[in-house]
């Protein structure tokens, strides 16, 4: 069986953690954190990056930052994973959920500016499978109605919009770095923030709400209970898996190119008429973070999907809208997301990883070009 996902270990992650175990800090914030947050900082021009324990943690630094009060209302596209929403519901916020652009699964400005009210607080922005939102539209949005937009980058890794970082334009960004992104430390995350107003508050709420950091910095000669807050941080082990992956960062990304542009090559514009393959805008760029089909109906992909896996090929579909959802559709406000429903019932991921081989690409695309509806 070809995997969905199969981590990748570049090989100097055991080195590192080895370092770990025969240093003075294993509990977070040492050197390997320390490493990891200067390469974002530099390499991406973030303003603040703290590690976390998981993309979800990093997003709900972001909602704990927003300082939301009960009534105060949060834009989510409903096609993404259940952490976006979350994160916003612990600090008793209302969601109220976008549809999905016709192009792409991510939501656009059209479907957003509807939605603002004078309760609204906050923009939360899905940048699905790498590809980014269009960030200017959304941004002039947020500026009129003096709103606070979320980037959820959770696929997002070196990745762009209009040649400026994902994660670098909105006030704050959520990244995963779990196991099926194109880095990863298993379980693990990061917080940014990019406007200054956030960044102390971001410290106190990471530090359990203390203010160790600024003692760990000299800035005051005790630290103390200042906020509320919670036990974000990583281990040092967990730094040490993910600095490994940073240092091959090119490579992986060279070699996901790769096997995207195989399967691309292969499928576009040969596959039967229904079927629709990934659309990334002029103003985004394509970090590779997935290959997914877009099938003619939820039969078509139950079928296709039925057929890979008797082939020996594990392909999945991804997300099932959150304003339908069990626990939420009695709290959604009743609208139809069309879109959304659209890609959930057709959407379906093929494998990507870094050691997939050509000869297994090979085998994948052929019999996707083999399938009969």
């Amino acid at each position: 069986m070809i995997p969905f996902n199969k981590p990748y270990c570049s090989g100097r992650e055991l080195s590192y953690i080895k370092e770990v175990c025969h240093s003075t800090t294993m509990s977070g914030n040492g050197d390997f954190t320390k490493l990891c947050h200067g390469f974002f900082e530099k390499h991406y021009g973030f303003k603040k990056c703290l590690l976390c324990t998981s993309g979800t943690d990093a997003l709900e630094m972001c909602a704990m930052l927003c300082d939301l009060q009960p009534g105060d209302e949060v834009i989510v596209p409903s096609y993404t994973f259940v952490s976006t929403a979350i994160a916003f519901l612990r600090e008793k916020a209302y969601v109220c959920f976008a549809d999905s652009g016709s192009d792409n699964p991510n939501m656009t400005a059209e479907q957003i500016e509807p939605l603002i009210n004078e309760k609204t607080k906050v923009i939360v922005v899905v940048h699905y499978a790498g590809v980014a939102c269009d960030m200017d539209a959304i941004m002039a949005l947020a500026e009129k109605h003096h709103l606070i937009v979320v980037e959820d980058a959770a696929h997002s890794v070196d990745s762009y919009y209009k040649g400026r970082p994902l994660g670098s334009i909105g006030h704050m960004a959520a990244f995963s770095f779990h196991e099926t992104k194109n880095i990863n430390c298993g379980e693990g995350g990061m917080f940014v923030a990019n406007d200054e107003r956030f960044i102390r508050r971001a410290e106190i709420i990471w530090e359990k709400g203390t203010n160790r950091a600024e003692f760990y910095r000299g800035m005051v000669n005790k630290y103390g209970w200042c906020d509320m807050g919670s036990s974000f941080l990583p281990s040092e082990f967990n730094a040490a898996y993910l600095w490994a992956q940073l240092e091959q960062l090119g490579d992986i990304q060279g070699q996901r190119r790769h096997i995207w542009e195989r399967y691309d090559k292969a499928l576009r514009g040969h596959l039967p008429e229904g079927f629709r393959l990934p659309d990334i805008p002029d103003y985004a760029t394509n970090n590779y973070h997935m290959y997914y089909l877009l099938c003619p109906s939820l039969d078509v992909r139950t079928k296709l999907m039925d057929y890979l896996k008797n082939n020996g090929v594990q392909a999945t579909f991804h997300y099932l809208p959150l304003h339908s959802s069990k626990y939420y559709e009695d709290k959604h406000d009743g609208r139809e997301l069309p879109n959304c429903d659209r890609y959930a019932d057709t959407l379906m991921r093929l494998p990507l990883f870094y050691e997939l081989t050509d000869e297994e690409i090979d085998h994948i695309t052929k019999l996707l070009l083999n399938f009969k509806l």
